[in-house]
């Protein structure tokens, strides 16, 4: 009897384990006919494993890339000189300054214009010829003086008279602007010559 139990109970215990190896899929026929899985190589085929991916320096061909010259510019920038103008600095144009216009009255003109002589006669008498000179400073008669007077004899008086009355800057041509002049007694034919060389000597100045 006790061989019948353990009989049973060896066969029950065998049944369980052969259950147990079918049911497991890493000792069936099928499972142990599999190729054996590879690792999976994240860089592609022909790459080296060793060398992770993700390393610093490592590009698809394995060769780290080089540093482009636009990023040395931008980390690296040369310091170039700028010279900047100072802002607020005021120019101040001077301005031009009108030329000083000193007006000065003309100065007068002064000439000297000589009438022609002229016979100092009395009838068929002649006591020779008069002369006379004008100074003219603008349009006014400033001074007369006589060339030529009639000399000799009693001639030397009457001249001296005429010359006294009609010559100088006070005389009367100066004072009478003309020829219109006050005849001399005792001398009409040398005051009329006078007033005749005046008259001529007048025109020529104005």
């Amino acid at each position: 009897m006790r061989r019948a139990l353990l009989a049973i109970t060896g066969l029950a215990a065998s049944t369980t384990a052969l259950v147990v190896l079918k049911g497991s899929p890493g000792v069936t026929p099928a499972a142990q006919n599999l190729p054996t899985s590879q690792p999976v190589n994240p860089a592609g085929p022909g790459a080296d494993p060793s060398v992770a991916p993700d390393a610093p320096g490592a590009g698809p061909t394995g060769a780290a890339p080089k540093p482009s010259e636009s990023a040395d510019a931008a980390t690296s920038p040369k310091p170039g000189k700028t010279t900047a103008r100072p802002s607020g600095t005021r120019t101040t144009a001077k301005a031009p300054t009108a030329p000083r216009t000193t007006t000065k009255a003309p100065q007068p003109t002064t000439r000297r214009i000589t009438g022609p002589g002229v016979d100092a006669k009395d009838g068929s008498e002649t006591y020779g010829y008069v002369q006379v000179q004008i100074v003219v400073s603008g349009n006014r008669i400033v001074e007369a003086t006589t060339l030529s007077l009639p000399s000799g004899g009693e001639s030397d008086i009457h001249s001296g008279d005429v010359r006294d009355r009609y010559n100088g800057t006070g005389g009367e041509v100066v004072q009478k602007q003309s020829a219109n002049l006050n005849t001399v007694s005792g001398a009409t034919a040398t005051s009329n010559a006078y007033k005749q060389s005046l008259r001529a000597a007048i025109e020529q100045a104005f």
